[in-house]
């Protein structure tokens, strides 16, 4: 699963989720992507089943690229623990998403298998997506 290597800080404040995304809005490398068009936290283990989905519709004919990172640790406390005694400890990491993010990119297949492939990707996320095609330059 994805995690940022080393960190600065092991706990983050939990930030806010308002706004469109400033970059990161448009298909870059492949044909065809996945816009988010709500926001939300994606989990690592997210991104990691919604990978193994479209890498078992792409295969060895298509390319793709994941255009987002979790970066953001997400703490928790122990069940049934008392009030107080600080901050919990690192849970697990998550991406901060905005609409209009794209997620995942995908190039080397037709229009079907890409529908297809983001589909059954976009019920794996928490949050919902659309599939987008480049703009001609």
């Amino acid at each position: 699963m994805l995690e940022p290597k080393k960190i600065k800080y092991r706990r983050h404040h939990r930030g806010n989720r308002r706004g469109m995304s400033a970059r990161g809005n448009h298909v870059a490398f492949g044909t065809y992507g996945l816009k988010a068009l709500e926001a939300g936290w994606v989990t690592a283990r997210q991104i990691e089943a919604s990978r193994i989905v479209i890498s078992r519709i792409v295969r060895k004919v298509g390319k793709m690229w994941i255009r987002i990172f979790p970066d953001k640790p997400i703490t928790a406390k122990p069940a049934e623990t008392r009030m107080g005694k600080g901050k919990g400890s690192l849970d697990h990491w998550v991406s901060v998403v905005k609409p209009g993010r794209i997620l995942f990119e995908i190039e080397g297949v037709d229009k079907e298998m890409a529908e297809e492939a983001f589909r059954n990707a976009g019920h794996k996320l928490p949050i919902k997506t659309k599939l987008v095609e480049r703009r001609p330059m």
